[in-house]
This record gives C-alpha cells, sequence and structure tokens, in this order.
C-alpha cells in the first residue's frame, strides 16, 4: 500500500450522553472496533492512527488493529476541547514516529460506525478528484431553517431561522440543507495545517443517505443504531 494517506480515529474517555461508549460493546465488539474495521477493509490508509486520553482504549485499539496508538493530552481530551487540534496532534505524532508525511488526513468518528466502507472510499476520491483542500459528510435534511426551523428571539418571539427576498410556500422551493452527519472528514495536509477547520471555501460535501448518517450522542441513538445493525446482519 503507498497511498500517503492517514486515518484517524479520535476517541476521549469523557462522554456525558452515554456513558463510555467508544469501548461499550454494540453486538459483541467495542464501538471504536467499526470504525478501525472499515478502515482496514478500505485499503487506503499507510496508517490507521487512535487517539485518545485513554491508556485502555489504547489497547483495545491495538487488539482491534491500528497501527498507531498516541496518547493524547489531557488540554485536547477535556469537554471543552475541538476535535482539529486533536487530529492534528495525532498526525504530527504518527509523522514524527514514523518519518514521513501524510498528504491527506481522513479522520473516521467512532460514533458513526453505519458508514460504508464505500462512504470512505468516496469521500476521499472526491477531494482527490474536486481539488478541494477538505470533504465533509452528510445527509438531506429533515427541517429547513428556511420554512419549519424555527428559533426564539431575544424578545421571546418565534420565527423562522433563515428568510429569503420572497416568501417560501413549500419546502421544495427552499435552497437545499443538509445535516453533517460527523463520520468521515477528509482534508489534504496542505489544507489542513493551514489552519484546521472545518469550512474553506471550497469545502466539498459527500452524500450519505439517513440509515448510514446516524451519531450516537445519547442512549436513544445507541438504540436506533443498534437495531439498524441488527437489521442489516451486522
Amino acid at each position: 500500500m503507498n497511498n500517503n494517506i492517514i486515518c484517524t480515529i479520535c476517541v476521549r474517555t469523557g462522554s456525558k450522553g452515554v456513558e463510555g461508549k467508544n469501548i461499550r460493546l454494540m453486538h459483541g465488539k467495542p464501538l471504536l472496533a467499526y470504525s478501525i474495521e472499515q478502515a482496514k477493509q478500505s485499503c487506503l490508509f499507510d496508517c490507521i492512527a487512535v487517539s485518545s486520553d485513554s491508556q485502555k482504549i489504547l489497547d483495545i485499539a491495538l487488539v482491534y488493529g491500528a497501527d498507531q496508538v498516541i496518547l493524547r493530552p489531557y488540554n485536547l481530551a477535556d469537554d471543552n476541547a475541538a476535535k482539529p487540534p486533536a487530529i492534528a496532534h495525532c498526525v504530527e505524532t504518527v509523522e514524527e514516529k514514523v518519518d514521513k508525511k501524510f498528504e491527506i488526513i481522513v479522520d473516521l468518528d467512532a460514533t458513526s460506525p453505519l458508514r460504508s466502507v464505500d462512504d470512505i472510499c468516496n469521500a476521499v476520491k472526491l477531494l482527490q478528484t474536486s481539488g478541494a483542500g477538505n470533504v465533509i459528510t452528510g445527509t438531506q435534511s429533515y427541517r429547513s431553517p428556511y420554512f419549519n426551523m424555527v428559533e426564539k428571539a431575544s424578545d421571546g418571539t418565534i420565527r423562522i431561522c433563515k428568510t429569503l427576498n420572497k416568501s417560501i410556500v413549500r419546502r421544495q422551493d427552499a435552497p437545499q440543507c443538509f445535516d453533517m452527519n460527523a463520520s468521515i472528514y477528509v482534508w489534504s495536509r496542505e489544507a489542513f495545517f493551514k489552519g484546521p477547520i472545518v469550512f474553506r471555501d471550497d469545502t466539498q460535501i459527500y452524500l450519505m443517505p439517513p440509515e448510514r448518517s446516524m451519531d450516537i450522542d445519547k442512549e436513544l441513538d445507541w438504540d436506533l443504531v443498534q437495531f439498524l445493525m441488527y437489521k442489516k446482519g451486522v
């Protein structure tokens, strides 16, 4: 394999919505294992690296096939820590260990196990063919901020989130909107280290269906993902 692509999977011990979710068993395997296995099955990566503030999580990652495990400093793992700096720390630490720089960085969220291997491959392909600096993944939004999504103003009134010059009477007439599903993030190395941000002027989106877009953030999400995996025979 000589794709010069690194996969990062950044997981923390702390989770207020679902306690210990990253290593909690989902159909007999730690949740984290699904992302590692998908990365391996894609045959895209020169290195699959797991970053965590927990040695227990890192030990489990090695059992399921991670190439590198990176112990993350606390300041990159507390409740207020953003994800891009953790990805940057992981990539730079691995690059120093293996003495090479990766051209493409792919981050898989461990709490989004319903993605397919094709989703990973196609998101990377979109980056390579579009010339974009990065690619995010998402799905068609159920609600539109132009039509049926509202917000509460400072005076207590309820109003539509976004307005246009003309009124919208059908949801289909509103601009297309998408829900980010936090499943896959892809950056060129150059774009990422110019500033590890998610939204750039040239950001592209790879669309996934709703049944592969669930992110586990609360117990209900866990139950729904578990059901969908059962339905698929996973």
